[in-house]
């Protein structure tokens, strides 16, 4: 089931506008989903049928409002986005050995680490086909999109180097396997409406500071939310031994009394009891405090950009949408 992320819909052109587009979109990537093997359907379909926020699709569209949102690329460009974000999730639950995605068994689980590869593949295929159709300048701009995301996934997967400060390499990793596909998302909406160029520069740069909120907001959700509120099971990272920022702050500001979660935070925390231990000191830790600030400097950055743009209906809506990652942290 798609749970839209909240944006401020007080206009009523504009609320219609991306209910029937969102509708047209999920319709479009079921459509899209379609393969010549019924493995392939089925297992497509599966990722498609679990859910998400629809977070990029939605900026697509609210993007699409500073020209003109009806042009008929926009949808086709939003579906590409979700299914190139969708391809991702196969191949991060296979690398993660992910056992569950928004609740639901991971691909890899239900079926093959194998299947869950190849149908990730296939939706890269099908959201580059899309593209094709919409010009040769989004074909370069979602490669260069995906060299990025690609990148910053091996950067995560090395590490930092010797040298190299933690925080920034972290800033780094999502400001590729993250950020980069929020902000083509903006900058598809903007561009496929007709804006001007140099808007939509401006939106994409501003959805590229609200991907980095968003990320950063999902990363302290994974430590202190008991539900599936990020998307997938709460303590992944922990236990993937993936180190978020709000865990390079807490290590950073550690003093002698936080000895414990200093060895917590170096030991595998595959154990249940040991990942609950980790999260429960965690979630008391000033170390959370200093990413809800992190949050917040994304997101008031990702404002401000905002705050130049037309004064539109969508401007509101995206203005929102900065507020609603500060608020789901606090």
């Amino acid at each position: 089931m798609v749970t839209v992320v909240p944006v401020a819909l007080s206009d009523p052109g504009l609320a219609a506008g991306l209910a029937t587009g969102l509708a047209q979109v999920e319709a479009g990537m079921h459509e899209a989903a379609q393969a010549q093997h019924e493995l392939l359907d089925e297992t497509s379909a599966y990722g498609i049928d679990a859910g998400g926020k629809r977070f990029r699709a939605t900026l697509v569209l609210l993007a699409a409002h500073f020209g003109n949102p009806r042009d008929p690329r926009i949808v086709p460009a939003a579906v590409a986005i979700e299914l190139t974000h969708l391809a991702t999730l196969y191949h991060d639950d296979v690398m993660d050995e992910a056992d569950k995605r928004r609740g639901w068994e991971s691909a890899n689980s239900r079926w093959t680490n194998s299947v869950a590869i190849l149908t990730g593949d296939f939706l890269f295929a099908r959201a580059s086909l899309i593209l094709a159709d919409l010009g040769t300048d989004a074909v370069r701009i979602q490669a260069e999109t995906f060299s990025r995301l690609v990148a910053g996934q091996i950067a995560e997967t090395v590490g930092a180097k010797p040298d190299q400060d933690a925080a920034e390499h972290y800033m780094d990793v999502i400001g590729g396997k993250t950020a980069s596909l929020i902000a083509t998302a903006g900058r598809f909406g903007a561009m496929f409406s007709g804006a001007p160029p140099e808007l939509v520069d401006s939106i994409a740069s501003a959805c590229a500071a609200l991907g980095l909120a968003f990320q950063l907001s999902d990363d302290i959700l994974d430590i202190t939310s008991e539900s599936l509120q990020s998307g997938k099971t709460p303590g992944t990272d922990l236990r993937e031994g993936v180190r978020s920022l709000p865990v390079l702050h807490a290590l950073r500001v550690a003093g002698r009394e936080d000895a414990r979660l200093v060895e917590l935070l170096s030991t595998d925390l595959s154990d249940p009891e040991l990942l609950d231990e980790a999260l429960g000191l965690l979630r008391k830790h000033p170390g959370m405090d200093l990413a809800r600030a992190d949050v917040r400097h994304w997101a008031g950055r990702a404002r401000d950009l905002i705050a130049a743009l037309p004064d539109l209906p969508a401007r509101a809506a995206l203005a929102e949408l900065c507020d609603f990652m500060v608020e789901r942290t606090s």
